[in-house]
């Protein structure tokens, strides 16, 4: 079969297609395959792996001083897709769902 993707290569995947926006099949052949790397975040986050990453990114990041929580800022101005594409939500969708 195939070689597996290397996790690390995956993962700064993954952080692009949150950091940009970007779809998955756009993910830059640097990245690997977009499709190999949804799979992961999806079978990560089911299984609890994506969280202990992410804390333990978090967990370094403070260490090097290279991180504060004094500003945080979450957009939730997008909403999944049947195919898993995102769209931003309308004022009057938004509402709607509230």
């Amino acid at each position: 079969g195939r070689k597996r993707a290397d996790d690390r290569k995956v993962i700064n995947g993954i952080l692009f297609v949150l950091a940009t926006g970007c779809r998955w099949r756009d993910l830059p052949e640097r990245y690997g395959s977009g499709v190999t790397a949804w799979r992961r975040l999806k079978r990560w986050s089911e299984e609890g792996i994506w969280e202990q990453i992410m804390e333990s990114l978090r967990d370094c990041a403070y260490n090097d001083s290279k991180f504060s929580m004094e500003t945080v800022c979450v957009d939730s101005s997008f909403v999944e897709t049947k195919k898993g594409e995102k769209i931003p939500l309308t004022t009057a969708t938004r509402e709607r769902k509230v």
